[in-house]
């Protein structure tokens, strides 16, 4: 059965980023997100998944303890388990990914 956003569990975070649940397991969770010009999330770590963000439109930067990393559309970035980071959208239009995180990040978020 396929899926997309239009019936896919959707979610609003920091009070104007959405995602949508395209895949749920505990073992796996693929997650598409919209994040708006300036806004970003807490920076963090996981202690056990493994994370895939690859940006599908727009442009986004990631920030880790000591540097950034643009991702333009059509490029991606994995972060290993206990890396600090934290997605941030610095451009003027809203920046679309998907997160793909093994096993589910579920109860698996350290906020710094």
């Amino acid at each position: 059965m396929s899926i997309s956003i239009d019936h896919a569990e959707h979610s609003v975070w920091g009070q104007v980023c959405d995602g949508w649940h395209l895949v749920k397991r505990e073992e796996m969770s693929v997650i598409q997100e919209r994040v708006p010009s300036g806004s970003a999330e807490i920076m963090h770590y996981h202690e056990r998944a493994r994370q895939f963000f690859y940006v599908l439109e727009g442009e986004g930067t990631m920030s880790f303890e000591d540097h950034e990393v643009i991702l333009h559309k059509g490029q991606g970035l994995e972060i290993q388990p206990m890396i600090k980071h934290q997605f941030k959208n610095n451009s003027s239009a809203d920046v679309h990914f998907l997160v793909i995180s093994v096993p589910s990040t579920r109860g698996d978020r350290i906020n710094l």
